[in-house]
C-alpha cells in the first residue's frame, strides 16, 4: 500500500515542502530503503523509526519498505523527517486513518522510545506550511511556542508518537495550541550592563545614544581602560524593543540556527561579539550547506567587534557590503542563498600596539613604523562605512571616585524611543525604519537642511575632503541629533555636532 505525508526542510531560511511517500510492499524480503538524496543523519532515521515503532506497541511490516523524500533532487538534512517517515509507514500498513494527512504537515525527531524530540528552524517550516494552505502542523512539544508565532494555522504539539496515532484515528484528540502574544516589554533587569555604572564618558554615552536612534555604525577608541568594551557591552540597553515583524525574522534566523532553546522568541535586539580568531565563514555564514553567520545572528541587533584591528584584514574586508546593503548572498555550485544582515556595527579600538599613544601621563612605547602598521590593518573604505567615531580619554580622577549615579539606560532609552517613533513617522510609507537606513534618494527627499547648516557642510566639505558617502552618513547622523532634539529642519548645531563625531582628530 501507499501513503503520502508532507514534511518539510529548510534551505538558508526558507522552508520547502517534502512529499515523503511510503510504500508498503506485499511480497519481498524485509529491506527499508530511504531514496531522495538524504543525508547520513536522514538515513539512519529507519533505523530510529522501526525501533520507535516497536517500542510504541505497533507492528512494523515484515516486507519491503520503500521511501521517496520529494522532489528528489532537493538534498535532505538533519532528523526531522523521523515523525513523518513513521506516520507514512504507519498509514500505508493500515494503522492509521489517512482522513487528516492531506492537509497536515509532520516535523520532528524520534528517540527508540518513540518520544518526540525537538528540532531546528520550526518556524521557516510552519510559515511555508501556511504558504501552502495546509490547516495543521504536527511539531515537537518544545518547539510549540516558537510555532504558535505563525498564524491562521493549527499548531498541534506531540509529545510521543502513541499520542498523535491517537489523535489521528480520532481517539483521543490532541489539544491545538494556542496562538503566542508577543511580549515586548523590557526591563533593566533584562541587561548586564547599565550606563548608570559607567563613571564619565558622557560625550562617548552622547554618541551611543544618536547610534542607538538612528541605528548608526560607531567606532570608539581609546586607551586600555577607558570603558570601550562596557560601553559597548552597554549598549543594547539605550535599544528599543524589536517590533512584530522583526521579532519574527530574528527569531527565524535563530531557529535555522538551532539557537532558540528554551525560549519563546527573540523580543530583544540581539547582541553579538565574535573573538578575534573567528574565521571569515564564522562571521559572514556560509559553508558547505550555507548556514548564517554572526553577521546574520546580529541582525536587526549589534555586531560587536573589540579589538577591531587584532581581525585578519581579509575577513574584515568581508564586512564591507553587506554593512552597505543590509545582507549577504552566498553563493555555491548547488545554487545561492540571502541571508539578512541588518545589524548596527560597534568596533573598539587602541591607538596603538601598546595602547597609551595621546595618553596625558602614560608615554607610548610604540614606534613610528609599529603604529602606521598597526593603523593599516583597517582599510579607509571600512572606515568610511562608520557613520560615528569616538575618541574615549581615561576617566578622570575625580569622576572615577564620585559614588553618585550617572543617568541610567532606561532614562537614555526613553529619549531614544522618542526619537525612533519620529522616524517612524518619517518613514511609514517606505521599507527603511531609521536614518540610519536612509538610501540618497530618501536624504534628499525627506531631510530639511537651513541654509545656515548648508554652508556649513559645504566648507566641510572643502576642508576634509569628504566622499559621497561621508557627505550623506553626516546628513543622517544630523538628522537623528535633529530628531532626538524633537526638531524638524536639520539646523547649524545639528551639522556640527555630526562632523565632530565624523571627523573626531581634527
Amino acid at each position: 500500500m501507499l501513503a503520502k505525508v508532507y514534511s518539510g526542510v529548510t534551505i538558508g531560511l526558507d522552508g520547502v515542502l517534502i512529499e515523503v511517500e511510503v510504500d508498503v510492499a506485499q511480497r519481498g524480503l524485509p529491506t527499508f530503503i530511504i531514496v531522495g538524496l538524504p543525508s547520513k543523519a536522514v538515513d539512519e532515521a529507519k533505523d530510529r523509526v522501526r525501533t520507535a515503532i516497536v517500542n510504541s506497541s505497533f507492528d512494523i511490516p515484515e516486507s519491503k519498505v520503500t521511501i521517496n523524500l520529494a522532489p528528489a533532487d532537493i538534498p535532505k538534512e538533519g532528523s526531522s523527517f523521523d515523525l513523518p517517515i513513521a506516520v507514512g509507514i504507519l498509514a500505508a500498513s493500515g494503522a492509521i486513518s489517512k482522513e487528516l494527512l492531506e492537509t497536515s504537515l509532520f516535523i520532528g525527531e524520534l528517540s527508540l522510545e518513540g518520544i518526540v524530540r525537538e528540532v531546528n528552524g520550526i518556524i521557516s517550516i510552519a510559515s511555508m506550511a501556511k504558504k501552502k494552505k495546509l490547516k495543521n502542523i504536527f511539531v515537537p512539544a518544545k518547539n510549540t511556542m516558537e510555532a504558535s508565532l505563525v498564524e491562521d494555522i493549527n499548531i498541534y504539539p506531540v509529545s510521543k508518537l502513541t499520542d498523535l496515532v491517537l489523535h489521528l484515528n480520532g481517539l483521543k484528540k490532541i489539544q491545538a495550541s494556542e496562538r503566542q502574544l508577543i511580549e515586548d516589554q523590557l526591563t533593566e533587569e533584562d541587561f548586564e550592563f547599565d550606563y548608570r555604572d559607567i563613571k564619565g564618558q558622557e560625550h562617548a554615552k552622547r554618541a551611543f545614544e544618536i547610534a542607538a536612534s538612528g541605528f548608526h555604525n560607531i567606532h570608539i577608541k581609546g586607551p586600555p581602560g577607558a570603558g570601550k568594551t562596557m560601553l559597548s557591552r552597554g549598549f543594547p540597553s539605550l535599544l528599543p524593543p524589536l517590533q512584530k515583524e522583526e521579532i519574527l525574522e530574528v527569531t527565524k534566523i535563530y531557529s535555522v540556527s538551532g539557537l532558540i532553546k528554551n525560549k519563546k522568541y527573540i523580543t530583544n535586539p540581539p547582541f553579538r561579539s565574535p573573538h578575534h580568531t573567528t574565521s571569515k565563514i564564522g562571521l559572514i555564514g556560509g559553508g558547505t550547506i550555507p548556514k548564517p553567520g554572526e553577521i546574520s545572528l546580529a541582525h536587526r541587533g549589534i555586531l560587536f567587534l573589540d579589538e577591531l584591528p587584532e581581525f585578519p584584514r581579509s575577513t574584515l574586508e568581508a564586512l564591507r557590503q553587506p554593512i552597505e546593503d543590509g545582507g549577504i548572498s552566498i553563493s555555491r555550485a548547488s545554487g545561492s542563498l540571502r541571508f539578512p544582515s541588518k545589524f548596527l556595527f560597534v568596533a573598539a579600538s587602541n591607538p596603538c600596539p601598546c595602547g597609551y599613544l595621546g595618553h596625558p601621563k602614560r608615554a607610548c612605547r610604540c614606534t613610528p613604523g609599529l603604529i602606521i602598521n598597526y593603523k593599516k590593518r583597517v582599510s579607509g573604505p571600512l572606515l568610511d562605512r562608520i557613520d560615528l567615531n569616538v575618541i574615549v580619554p581615561p576617566v578622570e580622577e575625580s569622576k572615577l571616585m564620585d559614588k553618585g549615579d550617572a543617568e541610567s539606560s532606561f532614562e537614555i532609552r526613553k529619549r531614544v524611543i522618542k526619537a525612533r517613533e519620529r522616524q517612524f513617522q518619517r518613514f511609514k510609507d517606505k521599507k527603511v525604519k531609521t536614518n540610519g537606513e536612509m538610501n540618497t534618494s530618501d536624504v534628499y527627499k525627506l531631510c530639511k537642511i537651513e541654509d545656515k547648516a548648508t554652508e556649513l557642510l559645504k566648507q566641510a566639505i572643502s576642508r576634509f575632503s569628504m566622499s559621497a558617502r561621508s557627505y550623506m552618513k553626516t546628513i543622517k547622523v544630523s538628522q537623528t541629533i535633529c530628531d532626538l532634539d524633537g526638531q524638524d529642519v536639520i539646523k547649524p548645531q545639528h551639522i556640527a555636532e555630526a562632523l565632530q563625531y565624523r571627523f573626531p582628530d581634527d
